[in-house]
């Protein structure tokens, strides 16, 4: 009889089931380093949102604050507002959070205050946290991804 090359069925079924002990083991973390990464992400864009509209009201002071994210991105408005912000955020999604921004006009018709704010899309996949700011700068979230309030007695500063 001729001696056979190769595995066995039974070492086969091992070396799965430890791959998948591995695999069991590995994905949990996986998807916590992914949201962490689009937390961060988050965070980041929104403060780049803060910065634009710095920008855009030091060019702009006959508009004040901009009306849009967009506008951030193509200047229609005001032709100083151009390219302040990418394309991507301007279109109010990136790294699995939603972007939302409010401006508010004062008594002199001006945008003289605004609030951005960050939402995970799916709270528990894509991010846990929601992110908000407005014009102060300061970067506040709540953890249970909604009800972020910007503002004095609003939710915890980063």
């Amino acid at each position: 009889m001729k001696k056979q090359k190769g595995f066995s069925l039974i070492e086969l079924l091992i070396v799965v089931a430890i791959i998948l002990i591995i695999a069991a083991i590995a994905i949990p973390n996986l998807i916590k380093s992914k949201m962490a990464a689009n937390e961060a992400s988050a965070v980041g864009s929104v403060r780049t949102i803060n910065t634009g509209e710095v920008n855009y009201a030091a060019s702009c002071p006959a508009i004040g604050f901009s009306a849009t994210l967009i506008e951030l991105n193509t200047g229609a408005v005001c032709a100083g507002g151009k390219g302040i912000i990418d394309p991507i955020l301007a279109g109010g999604a990136k790294s699995g959070y939603t972007f939302a921004y409010l401006p508010v006009a004062g008594g002199d018709l001006l945008n003289d205050t605004y609030t951005s704010t960050a939402t995970p899309a799916t709270v528990g996949t894509t991010g846990q946290r929601m992110f908000c700011s407005s014009q102060t700068g300061v970067i506040q979230y709540t953890l249970n991804g909604a009800g972020c309030t910007a503002g004095p007695g609003g939710s915890p500063a980063l």
